[in-house]
């Protein structure tokens, strides 16, 4: 009988601690797979519910993943976009979002009766949340929309506190 040699019992006993150690991952573990920006802008209105964002199961990632390919290389070859991919211009929106809502010192901040959370897909915004008024979810689709690369906004808010919110919102679970 062959002896294994100790080098690869070393290795395979590391392998073997490492995979005990590590808690299971759940199949339908939900996770933001492709890193698309997810952020809060304004947090005036308590117990406004926290969107799902762009967290999704595995199942979920399998779908978007094509579609998000597809999507990415049609903006460039219809030559609607400068960049390679359409999610290639998300981190600059998200970061243009985040100084829009940013006012200058002593000034008010736009939307300031709102508890809002972004997230932004290839040009697309999504703004979910909760505000006072229904009138806000145009004025901050306008708003968002004149930024720069923004294909498109959406705003779904819940204006009605004691109304279940008109987005999904993310499981206890989840970290925020």
């Amino acid at each position: 009988m062959d002896r294994i040699p100790p080098s690869h019992l070393q290795a395979l006993a590391a392998a073997l601690l490492l995979a005990l150690g590590s808690p299971a991952r759940s199949a339908d573990a939900l996770q933001n797979w492709f890193d698309d920006p997810f952020f809060q802008v304004s947090a005036a209105l308590p117990d406004c519910p926290l969107p799902a964002g762009p967290f999704t199961d595995e199942a979920d990632r399998r779908v978007q993943a094509h579609r998000r390919l597809e999507k990415g290389t049609t903006c460039w070859l219809a030559k609607e976009c400068d960049r390679p991919n359409a999610y290639a211009y998300d981190a600059d929106i998200a970061a243009a979002i985040r100084a829009a809502f940013q006012p200058p010192a002593g000034e008010r901040p736009p939307f300031p009766d709102t508890t809002l959370w972004v997230t932004v897909q290839g040009r697309v915004v999504y703004l979910e949340g909760c505000a006072r008024d229904d009138a806000d979810a145009v004025r901050l689709e306008t708003f968002v929309r004149a930024l720069p690369h923004v294909q498109q906004a959406t705003a779904i808010l819940r204006t009605d506190p004691a109304a279940r919110p008109p987005y999904k919102t993310r499981p206890a679970t989840l970290p925020r």
